[in-house]
């Protein structure tokens, strides 16, 4: 009977009663254990970690002291140097400078002085008075009579050189009440070929050539154009372009005039059968 009972008691005890298996022997340790689990804290939890922002440098406007202060100092342009200077007209010794300077450097002194000009070969430079007409009559007072007397083809009596086509165009209707009769012919390279030019100097008299140096220089190498019946050189030297430049302000313009009067015009100016002028 008392095993009965022990059977019926152990059944209806319920989980973790006193004297049950799972129950604690007495000492509380069950109850601490529960207990511990029960109170002891979780793991806490772990802040909200917020995601990483761009950051931008703003830099602070500039002042305009100090786009004074940091700004390059800026060259000096050759426009901005001669804005400023007086227009004073050229003269030979001008030609004979220029003309030293370029060659200082790859000449010997004896060669240097071989290419210093005299001064008969000079006619009378403009002083910044004269149309180009008016200059032509007074350098070139005899012109009718050589112009009459030319008849030689691939040639001409009077060279006008400047630096660009257009000028040459402005320099040709601006010689209209010096020409008279004679006959003008455009030595540019703008528009017209090399042998085209050619053909024409072979074909008919010309008196009177207005180019630039570049396409001189060809068409006398090529022989197209033979400089011993030239007997007036002039060059347009004191007109200025748009960035108020000479002609001989330009380096590429100044090559090719030296390398032409190279081509026999300084030896012909030598024995004065070819006269420089600057107009």
């Amino acid at each position: 009977m008392a095993d009965d009972l022990g059977d019926e008691w152990w059944e209806t005890q319920p989980a973790g009663a006193a004297g049950s298996p799972g129950a604690s022997d007495g000492t509380g340790e069950g109850d601490t254990e529960m207990t511990q689990q029960e109170t002891a804290p979780g793991p806490a939890l772990s802040e909200k970690v917020k995601p990483p922002q761009e950051c931008f440098l703003i830099q602070p406007k500039e002042t305009n002291e100090d786009a004074t202060k940091t700004r390059k100092r800026k060259k000096k342009k050759i426009t901005d140097i001669l804005a400023k200077s007086e227009p004073k007209p050229g003269t030979p010794e001008d030609l004979q400078k220029l003309m030293k300077d370029y060659y200082s450097s790859s000449r010997s002194v004896i060669e240097l002085e071989e290419l210093t000009l005299p001064d008969s070969c000079f006619l009378k430079a403009n002083d910044l008075t004269h149309s180009l007409s008016s200059y032509l009559k007074e350098v070139c007072p005899k012109w009718v009579k050589l112009r009459k007397n030319h008849s030689e083809k691939k040639s001409v009596l009077m060279l006008i050189i400047c630096g660009s086509a257009v000028r040459a165009l402005e320099l040709i209707r601006s010689v209209t009440a010096f020409r008279g009769d004679s006959k003008v012919m455009k030595l540019f390279a703008k528009h017209i070929k090399v042998q085209e030019q050619v053909k024409l100097l072979e074909k008919r008299v010309v008196h009177l050539g207005v180019g630039t140096p570049g396409r001189i220089k060809e068409l006398i190498k090529q022989g197209g154009l033979h400089l011993n019946p030239l007997k007036f050189l002039i060059f347009d030297w004191n007109w200025r372009d748009q960035k108020l430049r000479r002609m001989m302000d330009i380096p590429e313009i100044r090559k090719e005039v030296f390398e032409l009067l190279e081509m026999g015009v300084l030896s012909l100016c030598k024995t004065e059968s070819l006269k420089l002028g600057l107009f």
